[in-house]
């Protein structure tokens, strides 16, 4: 026979240690009492012990669900005490999705991604004229050879690419002027602002040797408007707020030169660090250090580290060339010591943060984590 009256005994230190309050837990214990007494002859009859049982049951899974809460808001938290694990190398933003980097010395943190005036990262895509949906380098590699460029107030960005002529955009007048539409990424809607003929003739044109077929459009808001993408709903604590401009996943991403240098270690040609598409790079860590960081702090800002950054064919391609390796490298090397579990055959180099805390930072920053 089961021993209703330890039960209370083992619920109230469980839910001690989980944090519910003693008021609960003698609520919980006076009606198991109260149950076992009302019997015929003092005894609890079998519907009573079925309402106790169910009754501890119903306090059980709700002290455990307070326990689940206690728990994520904690890790929501950023610690009190950090330390130092290098300091900031280089600096990228990428206006176009899956094009040329512009490297920049310092830049704002913003909610949806680095920014500095009106160069921000992945506020621009290029886009089917068909249908919206976007076109990376995964199946355009020559993506990686529009190479925009900003003017020194960081309102007007150029374009080039080989064999074509520059081509302007001015971002602040198309912001102020258009109204938006909508493309898609990975499937879900965005709202967009079309950049007008004459660069999408130049991109269809350099792209697919055509005069159309091609468009650019422009993120217009502030803040990030997607979900979680349903392939990235396993990492828990990735959330909407994370999922910035246009990127594929997070607004911000970051990788140590010494898991650059690791990987290059063991290729025959080695790889740029830019090849990663990295928005921050960082001296000083180990190798891969960075998987096991929770929290990050530079400057004024802070990061939580939501999402390891899995990587695809695109980064098979090569910045300079806008050509994708024959070998399959750097992928097919790191699918042999870089895959983690959960995460099928996409191996992972750097990490993907989140935003908790805004402002700026620059060029030898230190970086810290806790």
């Amino acid at each position: 026979m089961i021993d209703f009256c330890s039960i209370p005994l083992t619920f109230r230190h469980q839910r001690n240690a989980d944090g519910l309050s003693d008021e609960m837990l003698s609520r919980v214990s006076l009606v198991h009492l109260e149950l076992l007494n009302d019997g015929a002859g003092g005894k609890p009859t079998a519907g009573q012990l079925l309402a106790v049982a169910a009754g501890v049951g119903v306090a059980t899974a709700l002290g455990y669900g307070v326990y689940r809460l206690l728990q994520y808001r904690a890790a929501q938290q950023p610690p009190s005490e950090w330390h130092r694990v290098g300091e900031v190398s280089d600096l990228w933003i990428y206006p176009i999705k899956s094009c040329g980097a512009v490297r920049v010395r310092q830049f704002q943190c913003s909610p949806i991604g680095p920014q500095v005036g009106f160069l921000r990262d992945r506020i621009f895509m290029v886009v089917k004229s068909a249908d919206g949906k976007f076109i990376t380098g995964r199946s355009h590699p020559t993506l990686v050879l529009v190479q925009p460029a900003f003017d020194a107030q960081y309102e007007r960005m150029t374009l080039s690419a080989p064999g074509m002529m520059d081509i302007g955009v001015d971002v602040k007048k198309l912001l102020e002027s258009s109204a938006p539409g909508s493309a898609e990424v990975w499937d879900q809607p965005v709202t967009a602002v079309d950049c007008g003929e004459e660069v999408a003739r130049w991109l269809s044109r350099f792209l697919l040797s055509e005069d159309f077929g091609l468009r650019l459009v422009y993120y217009p808001l502030d803040r990030p408007t997607r979900p979680v993408r349903e392939k990235n709903r396993i990492h828990r604590l990735l959330t909407a707020r994370d999922s910035g401009a246009l990127h594929d996943a997070t607004s911000y991403m970051l990788v140590s030169e010494g898991s650059v240098a690791d990987v290059n270690a063991r290729l025959d040609k080695p790889v740029p660090a830019l090849q990663f598409r990295a928005n921050i790079l960082v001296k000083g860590p180990s190798a891969f250090e960075e998987d096991d960081w929770k929290w990050i702090r530079i400057g004024d800002t802070v990061y939580r580290n939501v999402k390891p950054c899995t990587r695809c064919l695109f980064t098979n391609v090569d910045p300079e060339t806008g050509v994708s390796s024959p070998e399959q490298e750097p992928l097919t090397t790191l699918r042999k010591y870089r895959l983690k579990p959960g995460l099928g055959q996409s191996p992972v180099v750097g990490m993907q943060m989140g935003i908790r805390t805004l402002g700026a930072i620059g060029l030898g920053d230190a970086v810290y984590v806790g």
